[in-house]
């Protein structure tokens, strides 16, 4: 494999995910044209279309980066079959990538991009402890919301509260729960 061609590779897809990042902040995914990308980062269309089928495309595989990143944060509790029950490691990633995530829930509202099945981090166990093994498909449904609400609007002001405040309002909801 040639190493300058895959570093080149690698520069301009950073380049054109850069630049459509900063587009979606300004207008709709379905007003994005791949020449809105490459006037942004002075490529050519080609060099667009050698990593990308559209701007679906593009989209789609910068989500999926995203929830692969954050799966990645606990792959080793998985490993062990060890659920620590903390969200600060994924609100620290979400405070040091603010934009790339306000994309992804900008992303996830577009009636254009297909939803993904996404690798939910619950702890059933816990969910079973507090609610008696009783409706936990409904459970996690409304965790996945709650918790997906708390993040946007931790986004939307911007990060001011820290990964491990963020983490405490979510873990007082299952504190809260009577044993």
């Amino acid at each position: 494999m040639n190493i300058q061609n895959n570093k080149r590779r690698k520069e301009s897809q950073r380049k054109i995910e850069k630049a459509f990042v900063n587009l979606l902040q300004e207008k709709e995914l379905s007003q994005i044209t791949v020449t809105d990308i490459c006037k942004t980062t002075g490529l050519n269309r080609t060099t667009f279309y050698n990593n990308y089928l559209d701007i679906y495309d593009l989209a789609d595989k910068i989500r999926l980066r995203l929830i692969e990143d954050v799966s990645d944060l606990y792959q080793d509790e998985r490993a062990k079959g060890y659920n620590s029950n903390d969200f600060s490691k994924i609100f620290r990633l979400i405070k040091e990538n603010q934009l790339f995530f306000k994309t992804y829930f900008k992303l996830e509202n577009d009636p254009n991009v297909l939803p993904v099945e996404e690798k939910v981090l619950y702890d059933t166990n816990l969910a079973k402890r507090y609610y008696n093994d009783q409706y936990i498909g409904y459970h996690i449904e409304f965790f996945r919301a709650g918790f997906n609400a708390i993040v946007k609007k931790w986004l939307e002001g911007g990060c001011k509260e820290s990964p491990e405040e963020i983490n405490q309002i979510i873990m007082s909801e299952y504190d809260n729960k009577k044993s």
